[in-house]
Parts: structure tokens; C-alpha cells; sequence
């Protein structure tokens, strides 16, 4: 890339996983010029998925969380610091005290918030959001001050996640979701049954196919009442019911955020030279899928398309290659390792791929869309998941452009 500045700058909105691991491979591609991380949280990159198992059952501090950086970055943090606006044609970042912040590259890695409950009642402090450190903080000290029931409103990995972290404690714990299976939306309803079984076994109660009507706050407890009759009574309650884009920052700009920033397959921000963005915000088409723009919502992909981002970056659009991953996953919930890769919400069809290891599980299964295989699901089957997935990925390169 050919910059304007004889000392460029380089800065990255968002300060998490993948703003992180964009930053470190600038360094390690020798960029000497200025770097800037900004995030709005007051805390450097730090590890989620140990908030849920980790941070929430006590095994891990606060302090024990932060992500350890394999390169020098040098003082380059802006934390606790919000961006208000993007100006794209004027490479400025507007930030709080009108400070007009220029740059000569600029990384997106905004992600995602929490999905507010409509009729949630967040000002209770039994009542909780959970997507930050201060989020896993602040129901910690709940869980510390109370003995009763915990209910977890959402159905998907985020929400039984926390419903099994609750388990591990001895906590009463009920999980309330609309769907009538756990992970339905995102392995399907056959699997999803699979799911709620391993929870009912570790006693978690399920209130699914159902939603909070109304909530009533008392010095005692929260009750909720759900829209099939029923009535819960929680000491604590954790919404996870989903995330919104952190795009708000650039309306106005001219950026396409329909679902997120629309990038071309290399990252690159579509319509705009010296823009790429990375993670849970990002927009973009898997050339190894034809499947249109789409987004994941996935750790892993965070600090593999933040590298990628900041190679493209530095190259240029000309000779940016295209960034087209096999996504994959896992989730421990009761000792059980759900492992997951390709794109199984997209299958319109579902076969066995292995004889079963367990009596209580059915054999590892392949997900199909128009007679070729996008993905597998498998659990506590470490070998031969790992087989599967290296034929999955050899196969579907093969189908690449």
C-alpha cells in the first residue's frame, strides 16, 4: 500500500480479540509507523469465553483474564475511549472533547453488544447483561450475595454455557428460551434435542417454546411470568438472548452495516481503499461456500481474520488475497466437548458420519446443502472430529474460485 504520510498511522477501532491480533501482525510484518488501539471498554484485550467457565464459577480473577501479546506493541492504547463517527473521505475519527483523530489506514473491529430484553428490568442489579468483563463482574457478585434460583433467558451457546457454569456451582438454574430445543437455530432441532437432554440429566430445568410476559421486582427475589402461565422466582437473571452490531459509530458514514460491515472476500470495507474490518462485525462472502456476505460470531475467526485484515491491509487491495476460513467452534458445557466447523445452520439436510461413541449421544453428524456437505457436528470425539474436519476443509477448497 502506498501511504500519504512519511510516518503513517494506522489505527484500530475496537480493542478486542481481533483489533489485538491485527495489531500484532502489523508489527511482526515490520509496519514502523504509528499504531493506534482504541476501544470504549476500560479494559485491554482479554480472554471471553473464560468469563462463562472461568471468571462466573470463581476458578479465575479478573486480573487473570487479560490476553498476553507475542509482539512489542509499544504505547498504543486508547482504552476507554469511544468513537463517535467515521468521516471516510477526510480519514478522520472523531472521538469525545472534539478531537478529530486522522489516519492512513483504518481496522474495524467493533463487534458486538448485547441484545437488550424489551421489558427487562436492567435497572434491578439482580438483572444482568453478559457480554463484558464488567458483565461477568458485576453477576459474580450476585451469585455471592444470593442461594436461589438462576435463570438464563436465551437458548443459544452463550446462554447454555452459563446454565451449565451455574450447574457446576450447585446453583438452581432454568433456562427460558422460544425455541423448543437448545441450539436449535444454530445445529438444528434433531441435535438441539440431544442438547436438552444433557442438561436436563445435570438438573437444569427448561422452560422452552415460551417468553417473559411480565416481571415483578420484590426485595427477595425477581419473579417473571412467563407467556404460557408459568411463574419463575430467580435471585439472579442473565439475558443472553443475542447481540447487536457495534456499528452505530459509522451511520453517516457511507459504509454499507446492513448486517454488519460489508467487505469484499479480502476484508477490505466494499467501496473504500484503505478500510478493512475483522471479527463479529465483519460482513463478508466465504469464497468456500458461495453463500453471499455473512457474518461469524466466533472466537477463533476473530484473531484469524484480524491477521489476514492487517496483511490485506499493508499489501493493498490490488494483491490482498481472499480470506475464506473453514469456521469451526467448540463448547464445553457438563464435561462434554461440543465441536462444531463448517456452516451447519445453512444445511437442509443431516446425515451420520460415524457409529456412536456414547450411549447417551448419536453418531457424529454431517450437515448437507444441495447434495454437498457444509459441515459436522460431533461431541467427545476429539480424533476422529479432527479427521472430518481436515477432509471437510480439503474438500471444500477444492470448490473455491
Amino acid at each position: 500500500m502506498t501511504w500519504a504520510a512519511r510516518r503513517p498511522r494506522i489505527a484500530i477501532v475496537g480493542a478486542g480479540l481481533a483489533g489485538l491480533r491485527a495489531a500484532e501482525r502489523l508489527r511482526e510484518l515490520n509496519f514502523d509507523g504509528e499504531l493506534l488501539i482504541i476501544g470504549e471498554e476500560r479494559h485491554r484485550p482479554y480472554h471471553r469465553p473464560d468469563l462463562i467457565d472461568q471468571l462466573l464459577t470463581g476458578k479465575l480473577n479478573s486480573r487473570d483474564m487479560a490476553l498476553r501479546t507475542y509482539v512489542e506493541l509499544g504505547d498504543c492504547w486508547r482504552i476507554g475511549t469511544r468513537v463517535y463517527r467515521l468521516d471516510p473521505a477526510q480519514h478522520l475519527l472523531y472521538l469525545p472533547g472534539a478531537e478529530k483523530l486522522r489516519y492512513d489506514g483504518l481496522i474495524i473491529a467493533t463487534g458486538l453488544r448485547p441484545r437488550l430484553l424489551p421489558g427487562a428490568p436492567l435497572r434491578d442489579p439482580r438483572v444482568h447483561l453478559l457480554r463484558a468483563l464488567d458483565d461477568a463482574t458485576a453477576i459474580r457478585s450476585t451469585l455471592a450475595s444470593s442461594k436461589g434460583r438462576v435463570v438464563v433467558i436465551g437458548t443459544g451457546f452463550t446462554g447454555c454455557e452459563v446454565a451449565a457454569s451455574m450447574r457446576s456451582l450447585q446453583r438452581k438454574v432454568t433456562i427460558v428460551g422460544r425455541s423448543k430445543t437448545l441450539l436449535g437455530n444454530a445445529l438444528g432441532a434433531e441435535f438441539g434435542a440431544q442438547i436438552n437432554g444433557l442438561h436436563q440429566r445435570n438438573g437444569a430445568d427448561l422452560a422452552l417454546g415460551t417468553r417473559p410476559r411480565d416481571w415483578h421486582c420484590t426485595p427477595d427475589y425477581v419473579e417473571i411470568e412467563l407467556s404460557d402461565e408459568r411463574t419463575l422466582q430467580a435471585s439472579c437473571v442473565i439475558l443472553a438472548v443475542g447481540s447487536v452490531l457495534g456499528t452505530q459509530w459509522l451511520r453517516g458514514s457511507g459504509i454499507d452495516i446492513t448486517n454488519g460491515v460489508l467487505c469484499e472476500p479480502t476484508c477490505f470495507v466494499a467501496g473504500v481503499e484503505d478500510i478493512v474490518a475483522a471479527g463479529d462485525v465483519a460482513c463478508w462472502p466465504n469464497l468456500r461456500f458461495d453463500v453471499g456476505p455473512k457474518r461469524y460470531e466466533h472466537w477463533l475467526n476473530a484473531a484469524e481474520m484480524g491477521q489476514v485484515a492487517a496483511e490485506n491491509l499493508l499489501a493493498g487491495r490490488s494483491q490482498a488475497r481472499p480470506y475464506s476460513p473453514l469456521p469451526r467452534f467448540w463448547s464445553e458445557q457438563y464435561g462434554k466437548r461440543i465441536q462444531v466447523a463448517g456452516m451447519p445452520a445453512l444445511a437442509t439436510k443431516t446425515l451420520p458420519l460415524t457409529k456412536s461413541s456414547s450411549a447417551s449421544w448419536k453418531p457424529i453428524v454431517g450437515y448437507f446443502k444441495d447434495g454437498r456437505q457444509i459441515g459436522v457436528v460431533g461431541v467427545d470425539q476429539p480424533r476422529e472430529m479432527l479427521r472430518l474436519i481436515r477432509d471437510l476443509s480439503a474438500e471444500s477448497a477444492l470448490l473455491m474460485p
